[in-house]
């Protein structure tokens, strides 16, 4: 009995290419987005997406400009239909969960809607908390016949995730912390990361597991006063991330903050590790362990996926 042949696959995000990759998929991928980029072997695919914005700007530009695009009820993406058509994907991977930080599920059902004689199945992550990660990861190997892949990636994730939280639990001591996810206006961390601060020993101070990041004010962080400060902007890499820190440092508060006056601040690669919901959320786990607990935690990722400020 032959087995039936695997699903070609266009990721149109970079968490479910890492999904895929993860489960063994990578030889199946046919198309990518634009932001794709590890493993570092699937820029070699063809970019079937774009950026409607200009990520050079600053943090407040890139905001406005946002919020302009999203005001007209278009996307911030657009989608490259004659190609991704021509690459005949059986499965493509995409999201539900925030237009702003990729293309859109309503973007991808437009792209392909006028198909004729390709049948393309679309399957939609919505991932808002770190089970929900999980259960991505073993909705994506359904989809593409590999199911047992799909319980072993996310069982072997589990499992690392429990060891770091584990050890964490018991510490007397946990910093009180807050995560940046936006520079200008100021937006805290929400969805997944506020659990991923508490597993890795620490107390979040703003943002709700599964729910969205919210916006906050100078005056909120300065009444919190966190011990903790960790920067991680969506969509940026370290090197980005201390571009635009005088975003931050030129503020009249920034010097009187406790994290600031203690050299609690800690600058991540958010674009590669936090941003992303797919495995790499386990090193962002390892990331906040060293940070919060440099005693008993050393996973190896400073200087490349975090510094101090």
């Amino acid at each position: 009995m032959s087995l039936a042949p695997l699903p070609r696959i266009a990721s149109l995000l970079p968490s479910t290419t890492e999904i895929a990759c993860a489960l063994g998929l990578q030889t199946q991928l046919v198309g990518r987005s634009h932001e794709c980029d590890f493993p570092p072997a699937v820029q070699t695919l063809p970019v079937c997406t774009a950026a409607k914005i200009d990520s050079s700007l600053p943090s407040l530009e890139i905001d406005r400009q946002v919020k302009a695009i999203l005001e007209q009820g278009v996307s911030v993406y657009h989608v490259h239909a004659e190609l991704l058509r021509d690459l005949q994907p059986d499965i493509i991977l995409t999201q539900a969960q925030c237009e702003v930080c990729a293309v859109s599920l309503r973007e991808v059902e437009d792209a392909v809607c006028g198909w004729l004689g390709h049948q393309a199945k679309i399957v939609s992550c919505s991932p808002m908390r770190l089970t929900d990660v999980w259960e991505d990861i073993r909705m994506v190997a359904t989809a593409c016949g590999v199911p047992e892949r799909g319980e072993q990636v996310a069982a072997s994730l589990c499992q690392r995730v429990d060891s770091i939280a584990q050890r964490a639990r018991d510490i007397p001591k946990k910093p009180r912390v807050a995560c940046i996810e936006w520079l200008e206006p100021l937006m805290s961390a929400g969805n997944w990361v506020p659990e991923l601060v508490e597993l890795a020993g620490g107390v979040n101070l703003f943002g709700a597991p599964g729910e969205h990041s919210p916006w906050f004010s100078w005056e909120e962080l300065q009444a919190a006063d966190p011990d903790v400060l960790v920067i991680l902007p969506c969509g940026f890499g370290l090197e980005r991330c201390y571009a635009e820190m005088p975003t931050l440092t030129a503020h009249p508060a920034w010097k009187g903050l406790r994290a600031v006056r203690d050299g609690q601040v800690y600058l991540t690669d958010g674009n590669q590790y936090f941003n992303r919901p797919g495995p790499r959320l386990v090193e962002s786990v390892e990331i906040l362990a060293e940070i919060f607990h440099p005693g008993l935690f050393d996973f190896g990722h400073r200087p490349t996926a975090w510094q101090l400020a």
